[in-house]
Protein backbone atom coordinates (compact mmCIF):
# COMPACT_ATOMS: atom_id res chain seq x y z
CA UNK A 1 0.00 0.00 0.00
CA UNK A 2 2.99 2.33 0.39
CA UNK A 3 3.04 3.55 -3.25
CA UNK A 4 -0.70 4.26 -3.03
CA UNK A 5 -0.22 6.13 0.24
CA UNK A 6 2.28 8.43 -1.48
CA UNK A 7 0.10 9.02 -4.54
CA UNK A 8 -3.01 9.75 -2.48
CA UNK A 9 -1.23 11.84 0.16
CA UNK A 10 0.54 14.01 -2.45
CA UNK A 11 -2.78 14.94 -4.08
CA UNK A 12 -4.61 15.27 -0.76
CA UNK A 13 -1.97 17.47 0.89
CA UNK A 14 -1.61 19.56 -2.28
CA UNK A 15 -5.32 20.38 -2.31
CA UNK A 16 -5.27 20.99 1.44
CA UNK A 17 -2.54 23.61 1.04
CA UNK A 18 -4.59 25.24 -1.72
CA UNK A 19 -7.82 25.38 0.28
CA UNK A 20 -5.98 26.42 3.46
CA UNK A 21 -5.22 29.78 1.83
CA UNK A 22 -8.85 30.82 2.45
CA UNK A 23 -10.20 28.14 4.84
CA UNK A 24 -9.22 27.00 8.32
CA UNK A 25 -6.47 24.34 7.86
CA UNK A 26 -7.85 22.39 10.82
CA UNK A 27 -11.46 22.68 9.66
CA UNK A 28 -13.45 19.90 8.06
CA UNK A 29 -14.32 21.99 5.00
CA UNK A 30 -10.69 22.19 3.81
CA UNK A 31 -10.19 18.45 4.20
CA UNK A 32 -13.59 17.55 2.69
CA UNK A 33 -12.84 19.70 -0.37
CA UNK A 34 -9.40 18.07 -0.57
CA UNK A 35 -11.05 14.62 -0.68
CA UNK A 36 -13.38 15.82 -3.44
CA UNK A 37 -10.37 17.22 -5.32
CA UNK A 38 -8.59 13.87 -4.92
CA UNK A 39 -11.64 12.13 -6.37
CA UNK A 40 -11.72 14.40 -9.41
CA UNK A 41 -8.00 13.85 -10.08
CA UNK A 42 -8.36 10.07 -9.87
CA UNK A 43 -11.46 9.98 -12.08
CA UNK A 44 -9.78 12.22 -14.65
CA UNK A 45 -6.84 9.79 -14.76
CA UNK A 46 -9.30 6.92 -15.29
CA UNK A 47 -11.01 8.48 -18.33
CA UNK A 48 -9.10 6.27 -20.85
CA UNK A 49 -10.27 3.19 -18.94
CA UNK A 50 -13.81 4.55 -18.88
CA UNK A 51 -13.74 4.97 -22.67
CA UNK A 52 -12.53 1.39 -22.97
CA UNK A 53 -15.30 0.28 -20.62
CA UNK A 54 -17.96 2.03 -22.72
CA UNK A 55 -16.65 0.46 -25.94
CA UNK A 56 -16.54 -2.98 -24.37
CA UNK A 57 -20.06 -2.65 -22.96
CA UNK A 58 -21.32 -1.49 -26.35
CA UNK A 59 -19.68 -4.41 -28.13
CA UNK A 60 -21.15 -6.80 -25.57
CA UNK A 61 -24.59 -5.41 -26.33
CA UNK A 62 -24.22 -5.55 -30.10
CA UNK A 63 -22.95 -9.14 -30.23
CA UNK A 64 -25.72 -10.53 -28.01
CA UNK A 65 -27.77 -11.78 -31.02
CA UNK A 66 -24.70 -13.72 -32.22
CA UNK A 67 -24.14 -15.08 -28.71
CA UNK A 68 -27.73 -16.36 -28.71
CA UNK A 69 -27.14 -18.07 -32.04
CA UNK A 70 -24.09 -19.82 -30.58
CA UNK A 71 -26.12 -20.89 -27.56
CA UNK A 72 -28.77 -22.44 -29.80
CA UNK A 73 -26.15 -24.13 -31.94
CA UNK A 74 -23.81 -25.43 -29.21
CA UNK A 75 -26.14 -25.51 -26.21
CA UNK A 76 -25.57 -29.25 -25.86
CA UNK A 77 -21.76 -28.86 -25.76
CA UNK A 78 -20.60 -26.42 -23.09
CA UNK A 79 -16.93 -26.71 -23.96
CA UNK A 80 -17.54 -25.94 -27.62
CA UNK A 81 -19.90 -23.10 -26.66
CA UNK A 82 -17.23 -21.56 -24.42
CA UNK A 83 -14.61 -21.83 -27.18
CA UNK A 84 -16.85 -20.27 -29.82
CA UNK A 85 -17.98 -17.52 -27.46
CA UNK A 86 -14.38 -16.58 -26.60
CA UNK A 87 -13.54 -16.63 -30.31
CA UNK A 88 -16.44 -14.26 -30.93
CA UNK A 89 -15.19 -11.92 -28.19
CA UNK A 90 -11.70 -11.97 -29.70
CA UNK A 91 -12.89 -11.35 -33.28
CA UNK A 92 -15.12 -8.46 -32.21
CA UNK A 93 -12.45 -6.93 -29.95
CA UNK A 94 -14.62 -7.35 -26.85
CA UNK A 95 -13.31 -7.89 -23.34
CA UNK A 96 -16.13 -9.05 -21.05
CA UNK A 97 -14.14 -7.95 -18.00
CA UNK A 98 -13.35 -4.41 -19.23
CA UNK A 99 -16.57 -3.06 -17.72
CA UNK A 100 -15.20 -3.88 -14.25
CA UNK A 101 -11.82 -2.18 -14.69
CA UNK A 102 -12.69 1.31 -13.34
CA UNK A 103 -14.26 -0.18 -10.19
CA UNK A 104 -11.46 -2.71 -9.67
CA UNK A 105 -8.76 -0.06 -10.02
CA UNK A 106 -10.57 2.27 -7.64
CA UNK A 107 -10.87 -0.31 -4.90
CA UNK A 108 -7.16 -0.17 -3.84
CA UNK A 109 -7.38 3.65 -3.81
CA UNK A 110 -10.58 3.43 -1.82
CA UNK A 111 -8.96 1.10 0.73
CA UNK A 112 -5.81 3.24 0.92
CA UNK A 113 -7.88 6.35 1.66
CA UNK A 114 -9.83 4.37 4.27
CA UNK A 115 -6.60 3.28 5.98
CA UNK A 116 -5.09 6.75 5.71
CA UNK A 117 -8.10 8.34 7.41
CA UNK A 118 -8.49 5.56 9.97
CA UNK A 119 -4.82 5.66 11.04
CA UNK A 120 -4.88 9.44 11.22
CA UNK A 121 -7.96 9.40 13.47
CA UNK A 122 -6.95 6.54 15.76
CA UNK A 123 -3.16 6.79 15.99
CA UNK A 124 -2.44 10.31 14.68
CA UNK A 125 -0.05 8.55 12.29
CA UNK A 126 0.68 9.82 8.81
CA UNK A 127 1.63 7.99 5.64
CA UNK A 128 3.42 9.19 2.52
CA UNK A 129 3.79 12.99 2.53
CA UNK A 130 0.99 13.27 5.10
CA UNK A 131 3.14 13.73 8.21
CA UNK A 132 1.96 13.13 11.76
CA UNK A 133 0.98 16.76 12.36
CA UNK A 134 -1.18 16.87 9.23
CA UNK A 135 -2.52 13.40 10.09
CA UNK A 136 -3.72 14.75 13.44
CA UNK A 137 -5.46 17.65 11.71
CA UNK A 138 -6.93 15.24 9.19
CA UNK A 139 -8.20 12.81 11.84
CA UNK A 140 -9.72 15.55 14.03
CA UNK A 141 -11.30 17.62 11.23
CA UNK A 142 -15.02 18.29 11.70
CA UNK A 143 -17.71 19.36 9.30
CA UNK A 144 -20.23 21.96 10.49
CA UNK A 145 -18.29 22.19 13.73
CA UNK A 146 -19.33 18.83 15.19
CA UNK A 147 -19.27 16.04 12.54
CA UNK A 148 -15.81 14.36 12.38
CA UNK A 149 -14.96 13.23 8.84
CA UNK A 150 -13.25 10.18 10.35
CA UNK A 151 -16.43 9.02 12.10
CA UNK A 152 -18.72 6.23 10.85
CA UNK A 153 -22.44 5.58 11.23
CA UNK A 154 -22.02 2.51 13.43
CA UNK A 155 -19.41 4.18 15.68
CA UNK A 156 -21.16 7.51 16.07
CA UNK A 157 -21.77 6.80 19.77
CA UNK A 158 -25.41 7.86 19.55
CA UNK A 159 -24.58 11.28 18.04
CA UNK A 160 -27.71 11.95 15.98
CA UNK A 161 -26.05 14.59 13.81
CA UNK A 162 -23.22 12.27 12.82
CA UNK A 163 -25.61 9.38 12.18
CA UNK A 164 -27.95 11.48 10.03
CA UNK A 165 -25.12 12.94 7.95
CA UNK A 166 -23.51 9.53 7.47
CA UNK A 167 -26.88 7.98 6.58
CA UNK A 168 -27.47 10.76 4.04
CA UNK A 169 -24.13 10.02 2.37
CA UNK A 170 -24.80 6.25 2.40
CA UNK A 171 -28.18 6.85 0.72
CA UNK A 172 -26.52 9.17 -1.80
CA UNK A 173 -23.84 6.58 -2.56
CA UNK A 174 -26.46 3.82 -2.91
CA UNK A 175 -28.83 5.89 -5.07
CA UNK A 176 -26.11 7.10 -7.44
CA UNK A 177 -24.83 3.52 -7.86
CA UNK A 178 -28.33 2.34 -8.77
CA UNK A 179 -29.13 5.27 -11.09
CA UNK A 180 -25.81 4.96 -12.93
CA UNK A 181 -26.45 1.31 -13.79
CA UNK A 182 -30.11 1.94 -14.62
CA UNK A 183 -29.14 4.84 -16.87
CA UNK A 184 -26.97 2.50 -18.91
CA UNK A 185 -29.59 -0.26 -19.19
CA UNK A 186 -32.60 1.92 -19.98
CA UNK A 187 -30.96 4.35 -22.40
CA UNK A 188 -27.99 2.68 -24.07
CA UNK A 189 -28.90 -0.99 -24.51
CA UNK A 190 -30.70 -2.26 -27.65
CA UNK A 191 -33.76 -4.46 -27.27
CA UNK A 192 -31.81 -7.60 -28.24
CA UNK A 193 -29.35 -7.01 -25.41
CA UNK A 194 -32.07 -6.85 -22.76
CA UNK A 195 -32.49 -10.62 -22.83
CA UNK A 196 -30.00 -13.42 -22.33
CA UNK A 197 -27.27 -14.16 -19.77
CA UNK A 198 -25.49 -10.80 -20.12
CA UNK A 199 -28.73 -8.89 -19.54
CA UNK A 200 -29.57 -11.07 -16.53
CA UNK A 201 -26.12 -10.36 -15.11
CA UNK A 202 -26.63 -6.62 -15.56
CA UNK A 203 -30.06 -6.77 -13.90
CA UNK A 204 -28.60 -8.63 -10.93
CA UNK A 205 -25.85 -6.04 -10.54
CA UNK A 206 -28.47 -3.29 -10.79
CA UNK A 207 -29.98 -4.40 -7.49
CA UNK A 208 -27.12 -6.25 -5.76
CA UNK A 209 -24.43 -3.54 -5.94
CA UNK A 210 -26.52 -0.82 -4.22
CA UNK A 211 -27.41 -3.26 -1.43
CA UNK A 212 -23.73 -4.18 -0.97
CA UNK A 213 -22.73 -0.50 -0.79
CA UNK A 214 -25.60 0.32 1.57
CA UNK A 215 -24.66 -2.48 3.99
CA UNK A 216 -20.92 -1.73 3.80
CA UNK A 217 -21.41 2.03 3.82
CA UNK A 218 -22.45 2.21 7.46
CA UNK A 219 -18.90 1.13 8.38
CA UNK A 220 -17.16 3.68 6.11
CA UNK A 221 -15.82 6.96 7.52
CA UNK A 222 -17.63 10.08 6.35
CA UNK A 223 -14.54 11.17 4.41
CA UNK A 224 -14.55 7.90 2.45
CA UNK A 225 -18.30 8.24 1.80
CA UNK A 226 -17.59 11.69 0.37
CA UNK A 227 -15.04 10.15 -1.98
CA UNK A 228 -17.34 7.38 -3.23
CA UNK A 229 -20.43 9.58 -3.63
CA UNK A 230 -18.42 12.16 -5.57
CA UNK A 231 -16.99 9.39 -7.75
CA UNK A 232 -20.51 8.10 -8.50
CA UNK A 233 -21.72 11.58 -9.43
CA UNK A 234 -18.75 11.91 -11.79
CA UNK A 235 -19.64 8.56 -13.36
CA UNK A 236 -23.26 9.62 -13.86
CA UNK A 237 -22.27 12.86 -15.56
CA UNK A 238 -19.59 11.22 -17.69
CA UNK A 239 -21.92 8.41 -18.73
CA UNK A 240 -24.74 10.87 -19.49
CA UNK A 241 -22.44 12.82 -21.82
CA UNK A 242 -21.30 9.68 -23.67
CA UNK A 243 -24.81 8.22 -24.02
CA UNK A 244 -26.25 11.53 -25.20
CA UNK A 245 -23.56 12.28 -27.77
CA UNK A 246 -22.39 8.82 -28.85
CA UNK A 247 -25.18 6.32 -28.21
CA UNK A 248 -25.06 2.67 -29.21
CA UNK A 249 -26.92 1.79 -32.43
CA UNK A 250 -30.52 0.70 -32.07
CA UNK A 251 -30.98 2.12 -28.56
CA UNK A 252 -33.48 4.64 -27.12
CA UNK A 253 -30.56 7.06 -26.70
CA UNK A 254 -29.84 6.92 -30.44
CA UNK A 255 -33.50 7.56 -31.24
CA UNK A 256 -33.54 10.53 -28.86
CA UNK A 257 -30.40 11.93 -30.49
CA UNK A 258 -32.00 11.64 -33.94
CA UNK A 259 -35.13 13.42 -32.70
CA UNK A 260 -33.03 16.26 -31.29
CA UNK A 261 -31.14 16.57 -34.57
CA UNK A 262 -34.41 16.62 -36.54
CA UNK A 263 -35.93 19.27 -34.23
CA UNK A 264 -32.80 21.43 -34.50
CA UNK A 265 -32.81 21.16 -38.30
CA UNK A 266 -36.52 22.06 -38.45
CA UNK A 267 -35.99 25.05 -36.18
CA UNK A 268 -33.22 26.38 -38.42
CA UNK A 269 -35.10 25.59 -41.59
CA UNK A 270 -32.38 23.24 -42.74
CA UNK A 271 -32.82 19.88 -44.46
CA UNK A 272 -32.60 16.79 -42.32
CA UNK A 273 -29.15 15.25 -41.89
CA UNK A 274 -28.43 12.46 -44.34
CA UNK A 275 -28.55 9.75 -41.67
CA UNK A 276 -32.08 10.81 -40.70
CA UNK A 277 -33.57 10.80 -44.19
CA UNK A 278 -35.49 7.61 -44.79
CA UNK A 279 -34.66 6.07 -48.17
CA UNK A 280 -37.51 6.03 -50.67
CA UNK A 281 -38.90 2.59 -51.39
CA UNK A 282 -37.59 1.09 -54.60
CA UNK A 283 -40.09 1.47 -57.43
CA UNK A 284 -40.50 -1.50 -59.65
CA UNK A 285 -41.77 -1.14 -63.24
CA UNK A 286 -45.43 -1.98 -63.67
CA UNK A 287 -46.01 -5.52 -64.80
CA UNK A 288 -47.63 -5.59 -68.23
CA UNK A 289 -50.77 -7.64 -68.18
CA UNK A 290 -50.55 -10.40 -70.73
CA UNK A 291 -53.68 -11.31 -72.72
CA UNK A 292 -55.32 -14.54 -71.77
CA UNK A 293 -54.58 -17.46 -73.99
CA UNK A 294 -57.51 -18.65 -76.08
CA UNK A 295 -58.15 -21.92 -77.80
CA UNK A 296 -58.62 -22.13 -81.58
CA UNK A 297 -62.39 -22.55 -81.18
CA UNK A 298 -62.61 -19.45 -78.94
CA UNK A 299 -60.66 -17.39 -81.48
CA UNK A 300 -62.96 -18.53 -84.34
CA UNK A 301 -66.04 -17.80 -82.27
CA UNK A 302 -64.88 -14.27 -81.36
CA UNK A 303 -63.90 -13.55 -84.98
CA UNK A 304 -67.35 -14.60 -86.28
CA UNK A 305 -69.32 -12.73 -83.63
CA UNK A 306 -71.18 -9.67 -85.07
CA UNK A 307 -70.30 -6.25 -83.75
CA UNK A 308 -72.63 -4.54 -81.28
CA UNK A 309 -74.80 -2.10 -83.32
CA UNK A 310 -77.17 -0.99 -80.60
CA UNK A 311 -75.85 2.55 -80.47
CA UNK A 312 -75.96 2.85 -84.29
CA UNK A 313 -79.65 1.94 -84.47
CA UNK A 314 -80.51 4.35 -81.69
CA UNK A 315 -78.74 7.15 -83.60
CA UNK A 316 -80.70 6.39 -86.81
CA UNK A 317 -84.01 6.48 -84.96
CA UNK A 318 -83.17 9.88 -83.56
Amino acid sequence: MTPLYYVISVVLVGFHKLFSTFLDPAGGAAWALSIIGLTLVIRTALIPLFVKQIKSSRNMQLIQPRVKELQKKYGHDREKLAQETMKLYKDSGTNPFASCLPILLQMPIFLALFRLLDQAAKNKKGHGVLDDDLAELFGNAQLFGHIPISQTFIKAGGDVGVMLFAALLVLGMTATTFLTQRQLMSKNMPADALTGPYAQQQKMLLYILPVVFAVGGIAFPIGVLLYWTTSNLWTMGQQFYVIRNNPAPGTPAEKAKQERAAAKAAKRGEPLPAELVEPEPERRPAVRQQPKKQTRQQRKKSAGKPADTTNTHEGDQK
